[in-house]
């Protein structure tokens, strides 16, 4: 079993490793509320979102990937204050947000699509199937073995 400081380094080396992998459409994908979504970072690294915030190597990888991202146009930029005095809010990027959710949606749609014309198919061969012993059954009277 692996200590606290080793299990760290190995999710640091995950998360870089994951984040080498991405392209920009996969990081458009993420955008949640005007950054990246950490649940769906760390199920795709396979550890907990409290590695996210925990460790302070993958947070700081994390923010710095966030800043690059803005500077690409992919999150959109944060705005210093508000006149209410409020937190630091994020201003959606001109239609990104919107083409994101989209593309998620149909990415969900087009894959439900898939599993129900798998799903019909396979009710389509057992129908078959059950109309033979149905027409043999109403001939014969009796069901064949």
């Amino acid at each position: 079993m692996a200590n606290g400081q080793q299990l760290a380094e190995q999710n640091f080396q995950t998360f870089c490793s994951w984040v080498e992998s991405k392209t920009s459409d996969d990081f458009r994908q993420m955008v949640v509320r005007g950054g990246l979504s950490r649940r769906e970072i760390a199920a795709q690294c396979g550890f907990s979102t409290s590695a996210l915030n925990q460790n302070p190597r993958i947070k700081t990888a994390l923010f710095a990937k966030e800043e690059s991202l803005r500077e690409v146009g992919i999150l959109p930029s944060k705005v210093s204050k508000v006149d209410d005095g409020l937190a630091l809010q994020l201003l959606p990027a001109s239609g990104t947000v919107s083409r994101s959710v989209d593309a998620e949606r149909l990415k969900r749609l087009e894959q439900e699509n898939a599993s129900l014309k798998a799903e019909n198919q396979e009710l389509k061969r057992q129908l078959e199937k059950f109309v033979v012993l149905r027409e043999v059954l109403s001939t014969t009277g009796r069901l064949p073995r």
